[in-house]
């Protein structure tokens, strides 16, 4: 399963897990309207990649309990350092995500959070930090790993908490659920000052303790965050074939002039005028030529590859090839289309796609883990500079009055995603996203008519399961 976030200002979230089959393929479209004018001469596709794309793979586990095994190990002395940091870092991080997407669906409830689910997220949480702190190693060498990971785990933990706090609605049991998080919030923080984890100085600015807790963030994701190697395709194609047509079109040219010659006889302004356009000529259809074989020879083909390697190890762990381009709607799949027209009347829309094929390698991952989560950063900010800023006004008539209401101008954006992964069916997935000129103001999940919510998780093998809940369930 894919789940779709909506983060700061443009920046949207797309991630997945990649179980253990070797071969993944991922597609995602964006329908955008045309009114925006969107082309490759308005943004360009490498422009488009290269700023807006930004994708990061990790390890993941669905075993919770390992990172602590080996903690235990760590303090008999059996492990290393790194192993420790490693293996922390990797509970640490499958806590802060699976905190995340309980938070956020809490938070997104139709009907409110109930009250049940809020004790049950509370006691979770402290369980899993209950767990850390029952381990805390006794060796120097490890202790200064132990007390980041506890800082971030315990003011993150309370940052979100007192989001729930700000987001929960004010009826049915909101006093209650409003205390108990509070209370826990409150207890993380005494924990941070009885620890002197942070100086006076940095609790006394929030953008300091901000700053600091974003900087022991990367730290943690460090050592279990894949590092990557993008390079262009195709370079020594374009190379060969600009050379090749450079050698026709000369050809041509050498001919035409020794047949000029031929017919005017010796040099005059004839002559000269003659030669003068066929240069002119030359000129503009050698650049035509290679830009149009280039494009017909690079369609439907990867323009970039991907490498992954272990961050310990050095080792190529996966590769991944990986498309962006635009798409005619008349082009597209059955299935892509079907999933895109469901309850809607067609109109006229730009389609943008990025996909990607990825082969990993688990015999080199890292021993104990055998799944990755990809988290794929979109900055739709270049779309937003196409969107029309301002807004009109609205008439409403309530109790005999006439009402006067300005609205921003919204724009719908399709999102339209298909995973394979090995020999599996395709799942496919659809989302709404309003945008305006400012932010993206909603993301809404489309269930396709006849498909019910759950009947799509269990196609993705639980996938979406163990990512939104393995955190938590340490």
């Amino acid at each position: 399963m894919i789940s779709v976030e909506r983060k700061d200002g443009f920046s949207l979230k797309i991630s997945r897990i990649l179980r253990e089959a070797t071969e993944h393929k991922f597609d995602i479209y964006f329908f955008v309207p045309s009114e925006l004018g969107l082309n490759t001469k308005v943004v360009p596709e490498e422009e488009f990649y290269h700023n807006a794309i930004h994708v990061q793979r990790t390890y993941f586990s669905d075993r919770p309990y390992l990172p602590l095994i080996h903690s235990r190990l760590a303090r008999r002395g059996e492990l290393s350092s790194d192993q420790y940091r490693l293996s922390l870092s990797l509970y640490a991080y499958q806590y802060v995500i699976g905190l995340e997407q309980s938070c956020h669906e809490l938070r997104n409830e139709k009907e409110g959070a109930s009250q049940a689910d809020i004790e049950e997220l509370v006691s979770l949480t402290q369980d899993i930090l209950r767990r850390l702190r029952r381990n805390k190693p006794d060796d120097p060498t490890l202790h200064k790993y132990y007390v980041n990971i506890d800082n971030y785990l315990s003011w993150f933990t309370e940052q979100r908490l007192l989001s729930l706090v700000a987001h929960l609605p004010r009826s049915g049991d909101y006093k209650t659920a409003k205390a108990l998080l509070l209370q826990v919030s409150d207890l993380e923080h005494e924990h941070r000052v009885q620890q002197k984890y942070n100086s006076n100085y940095t609790t006394e600015a929030l953008s300091r303790m901000s700053n600091k807790m974003r900087l022991l963030r990367r730290l943690i994701e460090y050592p279990v965050t894949l590092k990557e190697k993008t390079r262009e395709l195709g370079g020594g194609e374009e190379k060969a074939l600009k050379a090749g047509v450079t050698a026709v079109v000369m050809t041509a040219m050498s001919l035409a002039v020794f047949e000029v010659r031929e017919t005017l006889g010796s040099i005059s302004l004839l002559v000269i005028l003659t030669l003068a356009l066929l240069y002119a000529l030359r000129e503009v259809f050698k650049d035509d030529l290679r830009t149009t074989l280039w494009r017909w020879l690079r369609k439907g083909r990867p323009k970039w590859r991907r490498q992954y390697f272990d961050v310990h190890s050095g080792q190529v762990v996966g590769r991944q090839l990986e498309w962006f381009d635009y798409r005619k709607t008349n082009r597209l799949s059955e299935e892509i289309i079907a999933a895109r027209r469901a309850n809607i009347s067609q109109k006229e829309e730009i389609v943008m796609h990025y996909g990607s094929h990825s082969r990993m390698l688990p015999i080199r991952f890292l021993s104990g883990y055998e799944q990755t989560r990809e988290t794929l950063h979109l900055d739709l900010n270049l779309l937003s500079k196409l969107m029309e800023k301002g807004s009109h006004h609205v008439y409403q008539l309530k109790d005999g009055q006439v009402s006067r209401h300005a609205v921003e101008k919204r724009y719908l954006i399709n999102l339209v995603t298909r995973e394979i992964q090995g020999q599996n069916p395709p799942v496919i997935q659809r989302w709404k996203l309003v945008m305006s000129r400012s932010k993206i103001v909603e993301i809404e999940e489309i269930i396709r008519p006849g498909t019910t919510k759950a009947a799509t998780e269990a196609k993705a093998s639980t996938a979406s399961t163990e990512q939104n809940t393995a955190g938590v369930q340490g």
